[in-house]
């Protein structure tokens, strides 16, 4: 045991353990030092980047869109709304697997392969953590069912919005179109910015042609929120800026007088103020509901629509083309009388066809009464009569006369050949034919017997009835014709409409014409009399048929061998009342064959515009002041409800 302790080297044993210490305290302080330094690194030099990451985590900058502008008609009707509407929204960054989450929705709600198409296709094309709609307009008990399964579903929410919503149906839709969801194509097109947060734009009509007025601009808030992304407050706030109100010059009552006219025709009124150009109604039957396409249609709905024999996407006001038929005689007319060709005196044989001079087949161009009776209007036919009771033998003789050049520059002023410029979308220009046009898309010459079926509207001639309907107001006027427009105002700032040159025409020369055309109505040969019964104004018009096949010379015209849709088409134009016209209509009914069908069409609603609002103008006044300050007091009520 002594040899044992003498062994002890208590010196060494100390220093050793003292080494160690310091070691460990060497090895202790680095590690502190480190810690410090790592400490003062995040809270002191880079304290701004780790609160710029700390606050995404916690605050996130969300886009307010805007809401959408209002649309009005001219007696301030609603037309066009917005209304609360529950999206189901996913955010893909916050989604563990996306598949499994959207085949578990499916197990709780209907979600079918358009909506998840319609998702993916918008999923590519997002801002980063962007809320994208997966299913729109849910049903409070589809609301419900995502509520109480939440827990189940991170990243997905059910947001709420403010969603268009036309209260007419498919009585406004080819004058407002529609709006839907953003496309592909559009993603590319639109300031991704401004429309951040928004689903839909406006697609065709009014709602696309105004999108810029309509949408607004962009807002923007910092909210903050937990764990699961849930908003907790919001920090700050810069509020949208709504899209502007616009007022048109459509009446919502005349608008529903003339659909309902139409009834289950295919055809188009359109009714024009001559005064300003204001399109007063524009009814293109059949229609379709615009409420269908807002959020996306499916695709059985869609095909429906476009499969559909009547065609009921077709705007037939803006994109129609038809034979005006005789609806422009009294436009021929006055070329003649304006090129000094005849006089109001000037007769022409009527035997009841027309042979052109020179015309070595001996081909004989009948009028109308050849069908019924075998004869003319009468020996000798000038101008008045020929307009009243529609001659065509008349017009085979003056467009001889007058040439396709000339009567191509005469009717080009009235706005045949050429887009009008509505403010609205995918109008057609029609076909104002001439040498030139036919040698330079048909290769071929322009013959005499050509123009001799243009002088009674038919042959290449087209039209709209848009077109039909400006040109009619511009002979009503005189000549002073003005660019048709639908907005009235924006804001209720009034939008002053464009003055197309005038027509320079001899004021006797309009006169005469709009004398004749008067004469159709209220005169006693007049072919459209029949309307004038118990009219309590004055008007004028002109009927007009228009073939929609070829009928051989030597054939006769059998309604009843005739398929339905290969049956002329009925037309009608006018205006009133006589000495100061408030109103020019366009009435063309596809396969109507009786041109007395449009012309009833168009005194509905005259009386609609001259005689219904009077009266109800008329009866506001007699409720006295106290009415008219609560009329005011709701219409406030329902700006605000919407607003």
């Amino acid at each position: 045991m002594s040899d044992h302790l003498a062994l002890k080297d208590t010196y060494t044993e100390r220093r050793i353990y003292t080494a160690r210490i310091i070691i460990v305290g060497l090895f202790v302080f680095a590690l502190l030092s480190l810690l410090v330094a790592r400490y003062f690194s995040l809270q002191i030099t880079q304290h701004d980047i780790y609160v710029t990451q700390s606050d995404r985590n916690r605050v996130q900058l969300q886009p307010v869109p805007p809401k959408r502008g209002l649309i009005y008609d001219r007696n301030g009707v609603l037309l066009a709304e917005n209304r609360p509407s529950y999206s189901l929204t996913v955010v893909k960054e916050r989604v563990d697997n996306l598949d499994e989450t959207i085949a578990l929705l499916q197990q709780l709600i209907t979600i079918d392969d358009d909506h998840i198409y319609k998702f993916q296709r918008e999923l590519t094309h997002r801002r980063p953590h962007a809320a994208v709609p997966l299913k729109l307009k849910l049903t409070e008990e589809e609301i419900a069912i995502v509520s109480v399964n939440r827990y189940r579903l991170p990243g997905v929410d059910v947001d709420a919005q403010l969603a268009r919503h036309y209260p007419m149906g498919e009585l406004f839709t080819h004058v407002l179109g529609y709006v839907g969801r953003i496309s592909e194509k559009e993603q590319f097109e639109i300031d991704q910015v401004n429309y951040s947060g928004t689903n839909e734009i406006g697609k065709i009509g009014l709602e696309q042609f105004y999108e810029k007025e309509l949408h607004g601009q962009v807002g923007s808030q910092n909210v903050e929120t937990n764990a699961r992304g849930r908003v907790l407050r919001v920090l700050e706030r810069s509020d949208p800026e709504p899209g502007n109100d616009l007022t048109l010059y459509v009446d919502a009552y005349v608008q529903k007088v003339a659909h309902e006219a139409l009834g289950d025709y295919r055809g188009s009124v359109v009714a024009i103020d001559p005064r300003t150009g204001g399109i007063i109604a524009m009814v293109s039957t059949p229609s379709y509901d615009a409420n269908m396409f807002v959020g996306g249609i499916s695709s059985k709905n869609y095909n429906a629509l476009l499969r559909s024999p009547d065609r009921p996407l077709l705007n037939r006001s803006l994109q129609g083309q038809y034979a005006p038929g005789s609806t422009v005689k009294p436009i021929f007319g006055l070329a003649g009388l304006h090129y000094g060709l005849v006089t109001p005196e000037s007769v022409v044989r009527d035997p009841g066809w027309y042979l052109l001079p020179g015309d070595k087949s001996k081909r004989r161009y009948r009028d109308w009464t050849w069908k019924t009776r075998r004869t003319g209007h009468a020996e000798f036919v000038a101008m008045e009569q020929a307009i009243v009771e529609s001659c065509d033998t008349y017009f085979y003789d003056l467009a001889h006369q007058l040439g396709i050049d000339r009567m191509h520059d005469f009717t080009q002023a009235f706005g045949f050949g050429s887009k009008v410029g509505i403010d609205n979308t995918n109008e057609r220009s029609g076909l104002l034919p001439s040498r030139e046009w036919k040698r330079r898309y048909k290769r071929l010459p322009w013959y005499p017997g050509e123009t001799i079926n243009a002088g009674i509207g038919q042959g290449y001639l087209l039209v709209t009835p848009l077109q039909l309907a400006t040109a009619v107001a511009a002979l009503a006027n005189r000549g002073v014709h003005f660019a048709p427009r639908l907005l009235k105002s924006r804001n209720g700032q009034d939008i002053p409409v464009p003055e197309l040159p005038p027509i320079e025409v001899d004021d006797a020369h309009w006169d005469f014409i709009i004398h004749a055309m008067s004469q159709v109505v209220h005169g006693a040969h007049g072919s459209a009399k029949v309307i004038s019964r118990g009219a309590k104004y004055k008007m004028a018009g002109k009927t007009g048929t228009a073939q929609v096949i070829g009928i051989a010379q030597d054939e006769e015209y059998d309604t009843d061998k005739i398929a339905a849709r290969h049956r002329d088409n009925a037309l009608f134009v006018g205006f009133a009342p006589l000495e100061s016209p408030k109103i020019v209509v366009a009435v063309i009914i596809e396969n109507g064959e009786k041109s007395s069908r449009a012309a009833q069409i168009v005194r509905k609603v005259f009386d609609a515009y001259l005689i219904d609002q009077q009266e109800l103008s008329d009866h506001e006044s007699e409720q006295g002041p106290l009415k008219k300050e609560q009329a005011a007091l709701d219409r406030e009520l329902t700006l605000a409800v919407n607003g």
